[in-house]
């Protein structure tokens, strides 16, 4: 196409051209810092988790930190307009994750608040999670969870700003006897999947399990 002549794709690292289905180089991949952990064994993430509320698995597919691949693609995802990159997350996901032991019953997204959507133009998390909804045949819902507040990004927030989040959620219906797994971008402080979490949990028999693309150190 004309457009992939005058403005070819390119490496998010080291602007070699490739592939428009690509966000980075071959090269360039060997250097994401994937995490390898297994969902359904205990790992760092689950670990964190179970240190802010009852988690039954959780999982991480790349280490967040500065200046490295993982930052940059996470970055293009939530701030340059690049919502097909959750689609290829996604993908990556998806060999690495199997719900084979225990399978979730539904994909639950954590929501950015009507402001923040409209300025945006999309949730960063909707294309990642319909696609593996897709490849596991495991439904979601994106409305279950309602942000009360309106904040600037995480990555724009202090520490202490990032600890200011009661009373941030509210669930939007009744949900009981199912097993939850929430999925957010990146974890850092943890208190916003915490906050979800005691959301759900709090409103029925439910059990709850995480899934994000990066967690920070």
């Amino acid at each position: 196409m004309i457009l992939d002549i005058f403005f070819p794709n390119r490496c998010l690292e080291c602007s070699r051209i490739i592939d428009g289905s690509l966000l980075v180089c071959n090269l360039c991949f060997e250097h994401i810092h994937f995490t390898h952990n297994s969902y359904a064994d205990h790992n760092y993430m689950q670990e964190r988790c179970r240190l802010m509320f009852p988690v039954e698995h959780a999982f991480a597919l790349m280490h967040f930190e500065n200046e490295n691949v993982s930052r940059k693609i996470i970055h293009e995802l939530k701030y340059k307009s690049r919502e097909r990159t959750g689609k290829i997350l996604a993908g990556w996901t998806a060999e690495r994750v199997d719900f084979q032991h225990e399978k979730p019953d539904l994909f639950v997204t954590v929501p950015l608040h009507p402001k923040k959507l409209k300025e945006r133009g999309y949730n960063q998390l909707h294309l990642f999670t319909e696609t593996l909804s897709e490849f596991y045949n495991i439904p979601y819902d994106h409305e279950l969870i309602k942000r009360n507040h309106y904040s600037k990004a995480q990555a724009l927030k202090d520490k202490q700003h990032r600890l200011e989040t009661q009373n941030t959620f509210s669930t939007t219906k009744n949900i009981s006897g199912k097993h939850i797994l929430l999925v957010d971008d990146v974890f850092t402080t943890g208190n916003t999947i915490a906050s979800v979490a005691w959301e759900i949990l709090k409103v029925g028999d439910n059990k709850v399990s995480v899934l994000v693309m990066a967690v920070d150190a």
